[in-house]
């Protein structure tokens, strides 16, 4: 389903951003608490640290706008004032690992003034020529493997040329076919055309069209180290990364969704449960289990015993600044106040390196493991011969546990070819940043931000990547289906209850989200274009 295909988005019904606009999100938990306490929505922590998925990542290089501000904030300003842009190449690490291990050049630096509107808009064109300028490395390497004297025939001129200036979203599949095509000096005259085009604070496409292409422009420099050299960027502080996660987490439902949908098939598995033990192959910060705690101790009949063992993924790490510890001191603090009997197990480990000896499991225990914006950066069967994606299913499977929840973006960009990969990418994120155009202004600093630290790296990575570096590898629901079936496990469809939950967060949102039940599987999309699918298994 191509992004042209939906009807023009509307920013009407949308409430422009606040942090305190989540207060409606709120009182729909409680509602919600207070009929079933199995059933649980999201929470939105002081410290922002809710995000799970908001930017998967690789090792990579990638577009970064370095803040001005050392403190998180959600105001808009109109100052931007350094920016870079680096394709993400990635080696196989898991989804939110945004941190570099590389060492970055100096950045771009281009200083704002705030008060001219016009002088902005001048300044973030410089930024933009910067970014998006061509890198020596880049150009060797592009010299170096492509021959200049590249025929093409008339015709295929006058098919490229014939494509109205003004269309973006064809310049773009142009450029990627003749990529694809091996078509270089097509690729040099789009390349020269869409630089003119895209913005990083313009309409959505224009915004993504910047990112789309300097993924085209890392994928002709191959993969590995020439990507990494490709541009020069400076990664964001701990406290600004956290920042940018939680104002996607705050202005997208797409995390609420999974996590409120995943906590509702979790509680409802262990209800009446003495020994609840949740295994959580990304934790992150950890306040995905904030509002279980909390319902869990207005349990009838007073709470189980809980543990959580917490998996982390090098990019949370970077975020909350220091180790998996911050987290259990973070959960323990709330079950001793809610009196939750409570115990938390690090296992600071990649997904990929988890065993069974990792995870100490009890007999006697309920158990449940959570696999949220996690298992798409497994390897699977094309990557490696061990395919990690299905091993793990199958060694939780093993523990006979009494639910396994996954949360996924539903796209496919795993084993696709590089050009329908393309296609896939482009309208999947053409709807993500339909859906941030219409609560963040375009010229809204930490918008820019937002974009470039959690979502750009995604998709340069599927664009330029191949093999073990590109880690951003989605599947369709229905392969996982397969893959879950293939474990031995059962579907375990979500209440109904969770279902009109999610409901009513989404009225805290534009109209335009759309919430759909296939079989017990609940698939939330912008438009007529799914983007997040939640399911249970046992």
């Amino acid at each position: 389903m191509q992004a042209s295909e939906r009807d023009k988005h509307s920013n009407k019904s949308q409430k422009p951003y606040h942090p305190h606009n989540s207060m409606p999100v709120r009182e729909a938990e409680s509602h919600f608490l207070s009929q079933n306490h199995q059933s649980l929505n999201y929470v939105s922590s002081d410290d922002g640290s809710s995000q799970r998925n908001v930017h998967p990542h690789t090792s990579g290089q990638f577009c970064t706008l370095e803040s001005s501000l050392a403190t998180p904030g959600y105001a808009t300003h109109n100052s931007p004032s350094s920016l870079a842009f680096s394709p993400n190449s990635g080696s196989p690490l898991s989804q939110q690992e945004c941190q570099s291990d590389n060492t970055y050049g100096s950045p771009i630096s281009v200083s704002c003034i705030t008060e001219d509107p016009n002088d902005l808009k001048l300044k973030l064109r410089e930024l933009e020529t910067a970014m998006l300028g061509p890198d020596p490395d880049i150009v060797e390497s592009f010299e170096t493997t492509y021959p200049s004297n590249t025929s093409m025939d008339p015709e295929k001129w006058r098919q490229v040329m014939g494509i109205p200036r003004g269309d973006l979203k064809q310049m773009l599949i142009a450029c990627a076919r003749a990529v694809a095509e091996n078509d270089i000096l097509v690729v040099e005259w789009l390349i020269s055309e869409l630089r003119q085009m895209v913005s990083v604070s313009g309409e959505p496409i224009q915004r993504l069209g910047a990112y789309m292409l300097e993924g085209l422009v890392a994928k002709l420099s191959s993969s590995g180290s020439a990507i990494y050299k490709a541009l020069r960027c400076k990664e964001p502080t701990s406290s600004e990364l956290l920042s940018y996660m939680h104002i996607l987490y705050e202005v997208c439902p797409y995390f609420k969704f999974g996590y409120m949908s995943a906590n509702g098939a979790i509680a409802e598995a262990v209800k009446g449960e003495n020994m609840v033990h949740i295994i959580d192959f990304q934790i992150a910060q950890g306040s995905q289990w904030m509002t279980l705690i909390q319902a869990l101790a207005a349990r009838p009949g007073g709470p189980p015993c809980l543990r959580i063992t917490g998996i982390d993924d090098s990019v949370s790490a970077y975020a909350r600044g220091g180790g998996l510890h911050l987290v259990g001191q973070r959960l323990s603090r709330l079950a001793q106040a809610c009196n939750v009997p409570f115990e938390f197990h690090a296992a600071a480990i990649s997904g990929c390196d988890v065993e069974l000896e990792h995870l100490g499991v009890r007999p006697g225990e309920a158990l449940a493991v959570n696999f949220a914006f996690q298992l798409h950066h497994m390897p699977d069967e094309s990557v490696s011969t061990r395919n990690h994606r299905d091993r793990l299913l199958r060694m939780v499977k093993s523990l006979s546990p009494k639910v396994v929840t996954l949360v996924e973006q539903e796209a496919n960009t795993n084993t696709a070819p590089f050009f329908p990969r393309f296609l896939e990418t482009l309208d999947y994120y053409s709807a993500m940043f339909e859906s941030i155009d219409v609560t963040l202004p375009r010229e809204n600093k930490e918008r820019i931000s937002v974009e470039q630290h959690c979502l750009a790296r995604d998709i340069v990575n599927i664009i330029a990547c191949e093999g073990a570096e590109r880690v951003e590898r989605h599947e369709l629901f229905g392969k996982w289906r397969s893959r879950f079936t293939m474990a031995g496990f059962k579907p375990h469809p979500l209440s109904p209850l969770v279902n009109a939950t999610i409901k009513t967060l989404l009225e805290n949102y534009c109209e335009h989200y759309r919430l759909e039940e296939r079989d017990g599987v609940l698939y939330l999309g912008w438009k007529n274009r799914a983007l997040v699918v939640s399911c249970a298994w046992r």
